[in-house]
C-alpha cells in the first residue's frame, strides 16, 4: 500500500454536498475565478477557516473534511505558509485537480461542522 500524507479542506455545505454526490471520493471541480485548490495541512487551520470564515459568509456553516493522498503525487505541489507558520496549504493548480481526486485512498470525512454563534 502506497504511502498517504493526511490533508484538510474547510467546505461550506454546497462543496459538501457535492462531495457526498461523488460517494465521498472526490472534490469538486473548481470554478473558472478559482485557480488553486487549496487543501491545507492541519486540522486547527482548516478549523479556524470553517469557524472563523466560513459562518460569516454566504451560508454560514463551515465543515472540515479530512481524506489521505498519495505522498509520492502530493510532493510534487508547493506548500505555502500564508499566515503563521501554522497556515499551511498546498497548492495544486484547477487543472490538477480531477488527478488529484484519482490518488484520494479511502473516502473524505467530515471531523467538524461550524454554525454561527446565536447573538
Amino acid at each position: 500500500m502506497a504511502e498517504t500524507v493526511t490533508l484538510f479542506r474547510p467546505v461550506g455545505p454546497e462543496e459538501l454536498k457535492l462531495i457526498e454526490d461523488s460517494g465521498w471520493k472526490a472534490f469538486p471541480p473548481r470554478l473558472p475565478e478559482q485557480p488553486i485548490f487549496y487543501p491545507v495541512t492541519n486540522e486547527a487551520y482548516a478549523a479556524q477557516i470553517a469557524r472563523d470564515w466560513n459562518t460569516k459568509h454566504g451560508s454560514r456553516q463551515g465543515y472540515v473534511t479530512r481524506f489521505d493522498v498519495e505522498a509520492d503525487y502530493v510532493s510534487r505541489f508547493d506548500r505555502k505558509i500564508v499566515g503563521g507558520r501554522q497556515h499551511e496549504e498546498l497548492w495544486v493548480p484547477a487543472g490538477e485537480l480531477e488527478e488529484f481526486n484519482t490518488r484520494i485512498v479511502g473516502p473524505i470525512t467530515v471531523t467538524q461542522r461550524f454554525v454561527p454563534a446565536e447573538s
